[in-house]
C-alpha cells in the first residue's frame, strides 16, 4: 500500500487545488483531508458524506455545584484564568480551560469531574473519485494530531478493507503536530513549494522534518514564473539535499475558474491538465519505488533477525 501526504511549509501554496488535481487522476485510491483545522478539499470534491462519527479529543473540567464548597482553591491554582468565584460556587469557562487537570486533582472536596470533551466531528463519503475521509475540529478546540491520527487509522483500514493500494492525503501547512501526525507512515511526502521568500523559508523547515521523521520527499513549485529567480534557487536547493524535483507548474487562473465550477483542474481540457497529468505519473511512480524500497528493507530487517 502506498501513501502520499501533500504538504507545504505555508499556506497558499495551491497544496489543496494539487491534491484534488491528483485525486481525479489517482486509480482506486482512498482520499483523506488531514487539514482538520481548515479543511477544504471537500468544496472541490462535493462528498456525500455518510454517518458522521463524534470526535472526543480532550477533556474538560465541571463543577458538581452540589458538592462545591466556594473555598476558591480551584480558582487560585487555575493558570488559565478558567475559573471563577461567583459567591459560594466556581464556575468554569471552557473556553479558557486547558484541561491540565490541576484543579480536578486538587480539589479539597473532589467537586469536579473531568469528562472527555466533544473536539469535532470526522467523516467518511463517497465522491466522484473515490471514498473520502474529512473532518472538523469545534472552533477554539485543540488536538488536531490525535484526529489527524484518527483519520489515518480509519483511512488504512477503509483501503484493506476495500483492496485499494493507495492512499492520497492533503495535510495541514506549517510543521507542527498535525503535519508530524500526517507523516507517520507515509510513502511519500510531497511538498508543494512557492518561489517567494517565505515559501522557500517555510519549505526548508518542512523538509527538516521529513528529513527527521525520514520521510521521502518530492518537490513540485506551483506558481514558478511569477518568481524565475527564486525558483532557480529552490530547484538548486534541492538539488543539494537530494529532493527529487517532480516538475514546475505555472501560475494560471484555469485553477481558480475550476474551483469555482467546483472541479478538479484535470478534470478540464487545458494546458496545465495535461501538465500534472504528466506530474501525477512522476509522483505515483516515485511513491512505489519508495514502497519497494520499504518493503525490502524491512524483508532484509526480518531476515537478519531471524
Amino acid at each position: 500500500m502506498r501513501e502520499i501526504v501533500i504538504i507545504s511549509g505555508k499556506g497558499g501554496t495551491g497544496k489543496t487545488s494539487l491534491c484534488a488535481a491528483f485525486a481525479a487522476l489517482a486509480r482506486n485510491a482512498v482520499l483523506c483531508d488531514l487539514d482538520v483545522d481548515v479543511p477544504d478539499l471537500h468544496i472541490v470534491l462535493n462528498p456525500k458524506d455518510g454517518e458522521g462519527h463524534v470526535f472526543m479529543g480532550g477533556n474538560k473540567a465541571q463543577v458538581r455545584e452540589e458538592d462545591c464548597i466556594g473555598c476558591g482553591q480551584c480558582a487560585d491554582l487555575c493558570r488559565f484564568d478558567a475559573i471563577t468565584m461567583d459567591g459560594d460556587r466556581a464556575h468554569i469557562n471552557e473556553l479558557n480551560c486547558e484541561g491540565c487537570g490541576v484543579c480536578v486533582t486538587l480539589c479539597p472536596q473532589k467537586a469536579l469531574d473531568f469528562p472527555a470533551a466533544r473536539c469535532g466531528d470526522w467523516y467518511v463519503g463517497e465522491t466522484r473519485f473515490g471514498p473520502f475521509l474529512h473532518a472538523v475540529l469545534v472552533p477554539g478546540q485543540e488536538n488536531s494530531g490525535k484526529l489527524v491520527t484518527l483519520l489515518k487509522r480509519e483511512a488504512r483500514e477503509l483501503a484493506r478493507s476495500s483492496g485499494r493500494e493507495l492512499i492520497l492525503c492533503d495535510g495541514s501547512p506549517g510543521i507542527g503536530c498535525p503535519v508530524i501526525s500526517s507523516l507517520s507512515g507515509a510513502t511519500l511526502a510531497v511538498a508543494v513549494v512557492e518561489p517567494s521568500l517565505s515559501g522557500s523559508h517555510d519549505f526548508d523547515r518542512v523538509a527538516r522534518v521529513c528529513a527527521h521523521f525520514r520521510v521521502p520527499i518530492g518537490v513540485i513549485v506551483n506558481k514558478a514564473d511569477i518568481n524565475p529567480e527564486e525558483t532557480k534557487q529552490i530547484i538548486a536547493y534541492c538539488e543539494r539535499e537530494g529532493h527529487t524535483i517532480l516538475g514546475t507548474v505555472p501560475f494560471s487562473s484555469d485553477i481558480t475558474r475550476a474551483t469555482i465550477e467546483g472541479r478538479a483542474i484535470t478534470e478540464t481540457d487545458s494546458e496545465l491538465a495535461a501538465r500534472l497529468a504528466q506530474i501525477w505519473e512522476k509522483v505515483d511512480a516515485l511513491a512505489a519505488s519508495k514502497a519497494k524500497e520499504r518493503l525490502q528493507l524491512r524483508s532484509f530487517s526480518q531476515t537478519s533477525l531471524a
